[in-house]
C-alpha cells in the first residue's frame, strides 16, 4: 500500500518520525502550495535532498552554501563532470579548491536547511516511493533523523509563538526611543547586525526576511524578536551554516559519501588553470569514485 496523503491530515514530523522507526528505504516527495521538494531514505536514514527550484547537483548546493561565487558556477558548468557530482567532486578536490571534508559538510548544510525548511509547510501533498533512490552519481550522507525531527519541531514551537506575539508581517519596525537597561552587554554576531541594518520603518517584516542578509541570520528568530528595544518576528529560522562537523553527522559518513579521502593542507582559488590542470590529472589516471 502506497503512503500518500495531505499535510493537513499527516505533519512532516509524523512522516519522518514513520520513515525512521520502519527503517524505510526510498524517496519522499512534497508538494507544497508554490514549491516542492524531495527526500531519498536508507534504511531509515535520510541521505540525499532536492529541494525549490534547484536541481540538487553538486554545483547548486555549494551555491546554496556559499562555496562558490555565481562566476565560478559558471565556470564549472562549461566542464564535462559537471552532470556527474562524484566526478566534479574529485576535480574540485584534484584542483586543492576544497576537500572532502568540506564537500560532504556542504551536502549536508544542503539537506539539513531543506528539512528545517519543509516544517513550515502547512499545506500540500506528500507520496513515499519505496525503494526508490538518488542517481548513482549523485554524493550522499548519512543524517540522524531523530535529531533533525527534533530541531524541526523546536523550531515550529518557535514560530508558531512569533506568530502569536506578531500575527503581521506587513508591520514596519522602528527602534525604542528609550531603551532599557537590558540592552547593556548584548552581543550580536555580524549577520545579525546586518539584520538590524535593516531596521526603519520604510521596511516591513516580510522584506526584512526576504532578504539575503535575514536569510543567512544564524537565528532571525532572535534577531526580530531580541531584546534591542524592537520586538517582532520574521519567520522560521533558516538553517544555521555548519562549522566544523555537524550535529546530525554520522561518524562514517565520509567513507558513504563516495569520494576518496584527501585533505590539502591548502586550497586554492578555482580558476579555469587549476580545473584544466586537475581535470588532466584526473585523465592521465584512474578516477576511483
Amino acid at each position: 500500500m502506497a503512503l500518500k496523503g495531505d499535510l493537513h491530515d499527516f505533519s512532516l514530523t509524523q512522516l519522518l518520525n514513520l520513515v525512521h522507526l520502519a527503517h524505510k528505504t526510498g524517496t519522499l516527495t512534497v508538494h507544497g502550495t508554490n514549491d516542492q521538494a524531495s527526500l531519498s531514505f536508507s534504511e531509515g536514514k535520510l541521505i540525499y535532498g532536492q529541494g525549490g527550484l534547484t536541481d540538487g547537483h553538486l554545483v547548486s548546493i555549494l551555491r546554496h552554501t556559499k562555496h562558490l561565487t555565481e562566476e565560478q558556477a559558471r565556470l564549472l558548468m562549461t566542464r564535462p563532470q559537471a552532470n556527474n557530482d562524484k566526478e566534479l567532486g574529485l576535480l574540485l578536490m584534484h584542483a586543492g579548491y576544497l576537500n572532502q571534508q568540506t564537500i560532504v559538510q556542504a551536502v549536508q548544510q544542503y539537506i539539513t536547511d531543506l528539512v528545517l525548511r519543509l516544517f513550515t509547510w502547512s499545506e500540500g501533498s506528500f507520496q513515499f516511493f519505496n525503494g526508490v533512490l538518488p542517481p548513482d552519481d549523485r554524493i550522499t550522507v548519512h543524517l540522524d533523523l531523530e535529531n533533525l525531527i527534533l530541531e524541526g519541531a523546536r523550531r515550529m514551537k518557535e514560530w508558531e509563538t512569533l506568530q502569536e506575539e506578531l500575527p503581521n508581517l506587513d508591520l514596519a519596525l522602528k527602534f525604542t526611543d528609550r531603551p532599557d537597561s537590558r540592552l547593556r552587554g548584548i552581543n550580536l554576531t555580524v549577520e545579525e547586525w546586518r539584520v538590524v541594518s535593516y531596521v526603519n520603518p520604510k521596511n516591513t517584516i516580510r522584506q526584512i526576511r526576504s532578504h539575503q542578509s535575514a536569510e543567512r541570520c544564524r537565528n532571525p528568530a532572535d534577531c526580530l524578536r531580541s531584546d534591542a528595544g524592537w520586538g517582532g518576528g520574521g519567520g522560521p529560522p533558516a538553517g544555521r551554516h555548519l562549522t566544523g562537523r555537524p550535529p546530525y553527522h554520522s561518524d562514517s559518513e565520509d567513507s558513504r559519501a563516495g569520494l576518496p579521502h584527501q585533505s590539502p593542507d591548502r586550497t586554492h582559488p578555482l580558476s579555469v588553470r587549476s580545473l584544466s590542470a586537475a581535470a588532466d590529472r584526473e585523465d592521465g589516471g584512474d578516477r576511483a569514485v
